[in-house]
């Protein structure tokens, strides 16, 4: 197995691990291990309405479980085009979290951070591996 693709599968099981925490944290009530004041501020975006699936109390974390598991789960597969697509989707779902923080919420959260950079850098991977493919 080519090492971007164990690469991809780390940084899976890495978003399976941030957005774990992140439903527990929504399940417990807790704040969550960041700045609570000014810009960067979790609790801010935790607790508003974007942080839901729309008409659940499904937490978005949950979704993000969902995404980085089968991410996991399709990187231990031979590469092809469906990587880049999956990884992809998520790309879009991060742009739509991350407009939601910025402009709607004014307040970033480091840990929804981090999990937007990790679907970011499986994409770099999928793409990566995509152009080593039709060289």
């Amino acid at each position: 197995m080519p090492r971007l693709q164990v690469l991809a599968i780390v940084a899976s099981v890495a978003g399976i691990a941030v957005s774990i925490y992140l439903t527990v944290v929504h399940y417990a009530g807790f704040a969550p291990a960041c700045p609570l004041s000014g810009p960067i501020n979790c609790e801010v975006v935790l607790s508003s309405p974007y942080a839901v699936i729309s008409g659940t109390s499904i937490p978005t974390s949950v979704a993000g479980i969902v995404w980085f598991a089968i991410s996991a789960l399709l990187w231990t597969r031979p590469f092809g085009q469906f990587h880049v697509g999956w990884a992809a989707i998520g790309l879009l779902a991060v742009i739509y979290l991350v407009f939601i923080e910025i402009v709607r919420l004014g307040a970033i959260c480091l840990w929804c951070t981090v999990a937007h950079l990790l679907v970011l850098g499986i994409l770099l991977i999928a793409v990566t591996m995509w152009n080593r493919v039709k060289e």
